[in-house]
C-alpha cells in the first residue's frame, strides 16, 4: 500500500492525527487505543496524544517499543519524526526500571541501575519513602508506605513493577456455575476468561493488581466473579450504589457456588460482614458533617483478611478512598471500568494504586462479535427560547448551562424521539430534577432520582426489564451498575457539564444484545450556540472514540 494512503501522520509533539475518511481508519483507530489517548474527534480529523501514562499502561500489559513504533510506521503517511521514536523508546523503557519485592519479611526497592537509585534517594518526593541502604541496588521501604512510594516513583517519571506479592487472605471455595439457578447454561465468554487470566497471572506476583476495561454490557461483574474464582478468597467489592450491590449478590448466587450466607451487603441500610461483603463508595466516605475524625467505615477494610478487592466503576472512586488503598498494597485489586477517563486527571493514581490496565477490548470489536448491542448516536440541535435569549446572556456560566439544558423547546422534540420508537423500552436521561419532574408528568412515566427508596427503585427496573413499563425517567442515579437489557433508546435531556464518564455510562444503558436483535440509539438534545453544544461537544469525544456514528440533526428534521 503506498504510504500516501495511510490514515495517520505523527508529529514531532507527539500528537497524532487520525483521517476517519480512511480504508484503515478502523485498524488504525483500534492500534492507538492500546498506547494513545485520544484528545478531539470531530468529523474528518481524530487527534491522538502519546503520554508517558499511555505507554507506561501499554508496557504493563506486554506491549513493547519495537511493537508500537511498527504499528505507527504501518499506519502513518510519513516517516516518524526521529524524537518521538525515541522518546517512545525511553519511556517503555523506564516501565519496570525500579522493582518492589519481598525480602523474607521487609520489602525492597531495586534496581540494576545504581544512580538511578541514588537519585530516587536524593529526590524529597520519593526519600521519605525509603528508610535505609541494602547496598547500591537495594534500599528498604517503609513498612505501609508501599503505595505512597508507588505514587512517589510515577510523579517523578519512573513506575515501580510491584513485585512483592500479596497476603493469602481467608480462604473461601468459589467456583463458576455451568446452569444458573434459574436452569440457563452458562459459561465465560472467551474476553471474559482472558481478562480474568491476565489480572490473575496464575496466581504469581506479576498479577492480582490491575484494571480491566470492558464497555457497559459486556459483563465486568462477571469478569470480577472469574477473578473471585481463581482467588478463592474473602472478598470486599466496592460499588457506586446499593441498587449495584442488590445486582452484584443476585449475579453471584445465580452464577456462582456461593450462598446467600456467604455474602454480606454494607450499605447504608444493612451492615453485614461476611466471607464476601459488598460496599458502596458513599457509605465509605461518610463522616458526619462538619467532622475532622477518620471516615468511620474505613474499618471495614481491616474487619476481615480479604485477598481481594474489587472496585467496581474504578473510574468513580472517590478521593478518600485512595488514600485507604496506598495503605492496602498487600491484597489484590482489581478495578473494573468502562472508560479509564477521569475528569479530576487522577488516572496515575489508578494506575499506580489499583494497578496498570490489564485488559481492554474495542468496543467494536464486541459489537461486531454480537457481545454487545448495535447502536447509533444522534445529537440534536435546537435553539434557545427566545424569551431565554437576554437572561442567558447575563447570566453566570454555572447558571447559562442551567438555562440552556432547561429549554423547553426540547419537550417537543422528546415527545417526536418517543413518537419513533413506540413499543420499545426507553430512557429519559438528564441531571436537573425540577426539569425530570416535568417530563415524568408530562409523559405520564415513573421517575426515579436520589430520594427514590431502593425497594421502588429494583421494583421499577424490574418491571422495565419485564416490559410491563416501556419508558422510565431517570436522573444521573441510574448512570452505574443497572443491568436493563432490554433498553434500546436513551434519550439524554441534560448532563453533567460535558463528561467523557457519563457518556460511556449513559451509553451502556442501551448497548447489552437485544433479544429481538434491534438497534440500539442514544439521543442528546442540546441547546445551540450555548455551552450546553460546547459540553456535547466534548461528550462526543467519548462516543466516536470507540467508533460510533454521530449524526447531528436540527429541530426541523426531527419535527
Amino acid at each position: 500500500m503506498p504510504v500516501t494512503s495511510n490514515p495517520l501522520i505523527v508529529q514531532s509533539d507527539k500528537s497524532l492525527l487520525l483521517e476517519v475518511q480512511n480504508d484503515r481508519y478502523e485498524a488504525a483507530r483500534d492500534a492507538l487505543a492500546r498506547f494513545a489517548e485520544l484528545e478531539k474527534s470531530p468529523e474528518y480529523i481524530h487527534t491522538y496524544r502519546i503520554t508517558p501514562l499511555s505507554l507506561w499502561n501499554a508496557a504493563s500489559s506486554g506491549l513493547t517499543a519495537m511493537e508500537i513504533l511498527a504499528q505507527l510506521e504501518d499506519f502513518s503517511k510519513y516517516g516518524l519524526p526521529p524524537n518521538v521514536a525515541r522518546d517512545i523508546e525511553e519511556y517503555v523503557a523506564r516501565y519496570g526500571r525500579v522493582k518492589i519485592v519481598r525480602e523474607g519479611d521487609a520489602l525492597v526497592l531495586t534496581s540494576a541501575d545504581a544512580a538511578l537509585m541514588v537519585e530516587i534517594q536524593s529526590h524529597k518526593t520519593t526519600a521519605r519513602f525509603l528508610h535505609s541502604w541494602l547496598d547500591a541496588h537495594r534500599a528498604l521501604v517503609t513498612p505501609g508506605r508501599r503505595g505512597h512510594l508507588k505514587q512517589a516513583l510515577l510523579q517523578i517519571g519512573y513506575p515501580a513493577e510491584d513485585l512483592a506479592g500479596y497476603v493469602a487472605g481467608e480462604d473461601l471455595p468459589i467456583s463458576l456455575r455451568v446452569m444458573t439457578t434459574n436452569g440457563k447454561a452458562f459459561r465465560l465468554r472467551h474476553y471474559q476468561e482472558e481478562a480474568a487470566d491476565v489480572f490473575y497471572a496464575s496466581g504469581s506476583a506479576r498479577g492480582g493488581s490491575g484494571v480491566v476495561v470492558l464497555p457497559c454490557g459486556a459483563g465486568k461483574t462477571i469478569v470480577g466473579m472469574a477473578a473471585m474464582a481463581q482467588v478463592q478468597t474473602s472478598t470486599l467489592i466496592l460499588t457506586p450504589s446499593t441498587v449495584a450491590v442488590r445486582q452484584w449478590i443476585s449475579e453471584l448466587v445465580d452464577k456462582t457456588s456461593l450462598t446467600e450466607d456467604l455474602i454480606g451487603e454494607y450499605s447504608g441500610l444493612q451492615k453485614e460482614i461476611r466471607p464476601v461483603t459488598i460496599s458502596t463508595y458513599q457509605i465509605l466516605t461518610y463522616r458526619k458533617r462538619g467532622s475532622r475524625d477518620e471516615f468511620p467505615h474505613f474499618s471495614l477494610f481491616n474487619a476481615r483478611s480479604w485477598g481481594l478487592i474489587i472496585y467496581d466503576e474504578v473510574h468513580l472512586l472517590p478521593a478518600p478512598l485512595f488514600r485507604i488503598t496506598a495503605e492496602i498494597q498487600a491484597r489484590r485489586r482489581l478495578g473494573l471500568t468502562a472508560t479509564l477517563v477521569r475528569e479530576d486527571g487522577m488516572e496515575g493514581d489508578v494506575f499506580s494504586l489499583i494497578g496498570p490496565q490489564k485488559y481492554n477490548v474495542p468496543w467494536k470489536d464486541l459489537e461486531k462479535q454480537g457481545w454487545i448491542a448495535t447502536a447509533i448516536c444522534h445529537e440534536i440541535r435546537i435553539p434557545l427560547a427566545e424569551s431565554a435569549r437576554m437572561e442567558y446572556a447575563i447570566a453566570s456560566p454555572r447558571e447559562k448551562y442551567s438555562i440552556a439544558a432547561h429549554n423547553n423547546r426540547k419537550l417537543p422534540v422528546l415527545q417526536a424521539i418517543l413518537k419513533r420508537h413506540i413499543g420499545e423500552n426507553i430512557l429519559v436521561i438528564g441531571m436537573y430534577l425540577d426539569q425530570l419532574d416535568q417530563i415524568a408528568a408530562l409523559l405520564q412515566a415513573p421517575l426515579i432520582n436520589g430520594q427514590t427508596p431502593v425497594a421502588e427503585r429494583e421494583k421499577l427496573y424490574k418491571a422495565f426489564r419485564a416490559g410491563e413499563i416501556r419508558t422510565l425517567v431517570v436522573s444521573k442515579v441510574a448512570n452505574f451498575s443497572i443491568d436493563l437489557p432490554d433498553a434500546s433508546v436513551a434519550i439524554e435531556i441534560s448532563g453533567t457539564f460535558g463528561s467523557r464518564q457519563e457518556e460511556a455510562q449513559r451509553l451502556g444503558r442501551i448497548l447489552r444484545p437485544k433479544s429481538d436483535g434491534i438497534m440500539a440509539h442514544f439521543y442528546t438534545i442540546v441547546t445551540r450556540e450555548t455551552v450546553d453544544q460546547t459540553f456535547a461537544a466534548n461528550r462526543q469525544r467519548f462516543l466516536t472514540e470507540q467508533g460510533y456514528k454521530y449524526e447531528i440533526l436540527y429541530e426541523s428534521e426531527v419535527l
